[in-house]
């Protein structure tokens, strides 16, 4: 039988201690490596290029975002479960996007991280019950956020857009005038027509919504 070849990573000795101790006593598992920072993680993975990366979400220098990030980039076969806590909302959704298959709650019994493990490296995605909850409420609350900013920038003219998507590319009101062709005057008056319709203060809230609506 073909191994399971993982790398674990975690920055709590102990608990990586008995994670490793624990996962390896699998007779599909064999544990090549591990780490105690998201740098050494890449570079044991470098190294051994394993079949499931198993990560702290926090760890330190790199933390376990970036390292599922630079792993799908460089190792493309390393499938990567995240460890995580209760409440870690952000970060597990930040992790989502970053491309991790699996996420386990720390305080889980190990079978759940096995589980995981095993899922991932067959190419599935494995959430724990308590995290799905969570992450589709959080989708559904984004979804909804996104309607709302459609209907708002709707009301935008197409120059408005303009102007909107060169100030979230943190261009100045010249710069603005020039990249358009039109009077600084002008691309002022734009900039409060678009903070009126979008109920905004600031460049920076502006440049915000700019960029969740992808117009940067």
């Amino acid at each position: 039988m073909e191994k399971i070849r993982l790398v674990i990573a975690e920055d709590q000795t102990m608990m990586r201690e008995n994670l490793a101790q624990i996962l390896a006593l699998e007779d599909d598992i064999q544990v090549v490596g591990t780490a105690s920072d998201g740098e050494r993680a890449l570079s044991v993975c470098r190294a051994q290029k394993p079949d499931v990366l198993l990560t702290d979400i926090g760890m330190p220098k790199l933390n376990g975002i970036q390292v599922t990030e630079t792993i799908r980039q460089e190792l493309p076969n390393t499938q990567v479960v995240i460890l995580t806590i209760y409440g870690d909302d952000d970060k597990v959704f930040a992790a989502i996007k970053a491309g991790a298959l699996g996420y386990v709650l720390k305080d889980s019994p190990p079978e759940d991280a096995l589980a995981a493990i095993r899922a991932v490296a067959r190419g599935e995605s494995l959430l724990n019950p308590v995290l799905i909850t969570r992450i589709l409420a959080e989708f559904g609350r984004l979804t909804t956020q996104k309607a709302a900013d459609n209907a708002v920038f709707a009301h935008l003219t197409d120059r408005e857009r303009e102007v909107l998507g060169l100030i979230g590319k943190g261009m100045r009101n010249k710069e603005i005038a020039d990249a358009l062709f039109i009077s600084e005057k002008t691309v002022k008056n734009h900039i409060s027509k678009i903070f009126e319709k979008l109920e905004v203060n600031s460049r920076a809230e502006a440049a915000l919504l700019a960029a969740r609506q992808g117009l940067v």
